[in-house]
Formats: C-alpha cells, sequence, structure tokens
C-alpha cells in the first residue's frame, strides 16, 4: 500500500474497483468517493444496463494537473455524488493502455482542436465519445467552465437531447 492509500485509508473510505489494479495511478484513486470501473466489459455493461453515459478520466502518475483535477474534483464528495448519480465512471491509466488513450486524444483533439491530460472523455454507453476536454477545474477558472457544471450539462444533454447527443459521436 502506497503512503497515499494509507492516508485514505485512515480516513474510513472503502475502496472503490480500482484498489485490486495493478496501476498505482488507479489505485492511488481507489479511496476516492468516486464508484470508478476500470476499463472492462462490466462497466460497459452497466452502462448500456442503465442506459448510462461513461464518463472516461484518462491520466498518469506524473501528471501533474491530473492530480489536481483528482485533489480538487474526484475527492469533492458532492461532485463524486454528481459523478455517481449520472455516470458510469471509468479511470484509465495511458501508461497501461495505450489504445485507448490514442483512441480518445484523438476524439477530444478533433471536438476541442486540443489536448492533453487529464483527458476527460464523455462517451455513449456504447463507447462512441460525443463531448470532452481535459483539465476542468472545481469552479469557473481561466476561461474554463467548472467541473460541475459541465457535469450537470453533459448529464442533461444525454437526458433531455438525445439526438443532439447521438449527431455529436
Amino acid at each position: 500500500m502506497t503512503q497515499d492509500e494509507s492516508s485514505h485509508a485512515k480516513s474510513g473510505r472503502k475502496p472503490n474497483r480500482l484498489i485490486n489494479e495493478q496501476s498505482p495511478y488507479l489505485r492511488q484513486h481507489a479511496y476516492n468517493p468516486v464508484d470508478w470501473y476500470p476499463w472492462g466489459e462490466e462497466a460497459l455493461s452497466r452502462a448500456r444496463s442503465e442506459n448510462k453515459p461513461i464518463l472516461l478520466s484518462i491520466g498518469y502518475s506524473a501528471c501533474h494537473w491530473c492530480h489536481v483535477m483528482e485533489r480538487e474534483s474526484f475527492e469533492n464528495e458532492a461532485v463524486a455524488q454528481q459523478m455517481n448519480e449520472n455516470f458510469v465512471s471509468i479511470k484509465v491509466d495511458r501508461e497501461e493502455r495505450p489504445d485507448l488513450d490514442h483512441i480518445y486524444m484523438e476524439a477530444v483533439q478533433i471536438l476541442t482542436g486540443r489536448g492533453g491530460w487529464p483527458l476527460t472523455m464523455f462517451l455513449n454507453p456504447g463507447g462512441g465519445p460525443f463531448y470532452g476536454g481535459t483539465y476542468y477545474p472545481p469552479v469557473d477558472r481561466h476561461g474554463l467552465p467548472a467541473f460541475p457544471r459541465v457535469l450537470t450539462a453533459v448529464a442533461n444533454a444525454y437526458r433531455n437531447q438525445p439526438d443532439d447527443v447521438r449527431n455529436n459521436v
């Protein structure tokens, strides 16, 4: 157990599904209040059966902004609740899955004209990307929308504008 995992364990939080992953980066997120899944059929099947969009977060251990987003958003109980209620959240280590990183980095670059990490993508239950970006701050800042506001907008669009979402894939 890393020092980070140990301090989270002492906080009394129960670990999520990432606790048994090989990747130290994924295990770092094991005590987030987010109901994280690793990439795999369990998460994809849940998204299909519940018709929920997927929130895909791709990062890596040496990524400064990945750690900032974890601290600001993924450790935040209110943000985690919003994620857990509206999305199936999947965490990927780009060093472990460069294939997925390549696919979704290309998608975010097509959608936004830029890329970087953490890579934050919203997918339909079949895995098709329909919206994305990189780092989102906890509040509107530096011309970037607040992550909670993005979560609300994406969840509302998915529920109330399914044709627009489908056409954006």
